[in-house]
């Protein structure tokens, strides 16, 4: 990933943060069939390995599988806010007009050894941490035993389990970090105008020189 220092994000606590707020993250490999990618939510480990471990389950009729069982490398990628940055929000526009848009955004980039897990007590359990973590916001929150035991039974049949332990892990939050002060004051009241996350992304790295 391309990373100038500015945006670059190295502590693993944030970059774990961000997976599991946005658990749903681009799964890709190369295979004899090619590139392959596919969008697949994940949950994060922290101990389960030095950097994390990531699990997931998949239709067992995903032709991705093939690539998976084979044990290539996997990239899987997770996209956190992103937004839009005209040059009307910076306070150098007025002064100069040497400004171009841009985006902002947030990524993490995990990399490792996938490996297949058949398991159903395995797939019971990655599924039920998979549904409380996503019903966690909902008032009456949904839970895979409310659902008739034949019928999770025949579900399980059609999925199996990943795991890929971490090996390598990059964070990049561009984030209007390399914009003057001004500029970025200005970012975070344009997005904020609009409840965008973005907008608090951009203030949790940006202190004003008085403080």
């Amino acid at each position: 990933m391309y990373q100038p220092p500015a945006f670059r994000e190295d502590r693993l606590d944030v970059m774990h943060g961000l997976m599991r707020a946005y658990p749903l993250a681009m799964l890709v490999t190369a295979g004899e069939g090619g590139l392959m990618a596919n969008l697949i939510p994940f949950l994060i480990d922290p101990s389960g390995s030095e950097k994390g471990l990531l699990r997931a389950h998949l239709a067992r009729a995903n032709e991705q599988l093939a690539a998976l069982r084979a044990g290539a490398e996997a990239l899987v990628l997770f996209q956190g806010p992103n937004a839009y940055v005209t040059p009307n929000w910076y306070a150098t526009k007025a002064e100069t007009h040497k400004v171009v848009p841009t985006w902002n955004y947030a990524t993490v980039h995990a990399w490792g050894t996938p490996r297949i897990l058949e398991s159903t007590e395995w797939l019971r359990q990655q599924v039920g941490e998979l549904t409380d973590a996503s019903e966690a916001s909902q008032a009456r929150a949904w839970r895979v035993d409310d659902a008739p035991e034949p019928f999770l039974a025949g579900q399980m049949k059609g999925i199996v389990g990943l795991e890929i332990p971490i090996s390598r892990i990059e964070g990049k939050w561009k984030v209007s970090q390399n914009r003057p002060a001004a500029d970025r004051e200005g970012v975070i009241d344009g997005l904020r105008q609009s409840d965008h996350p973005m907008a608090e992304l951009v203030a949790e790295r940006y202190k004003p020189a008085s403080d």
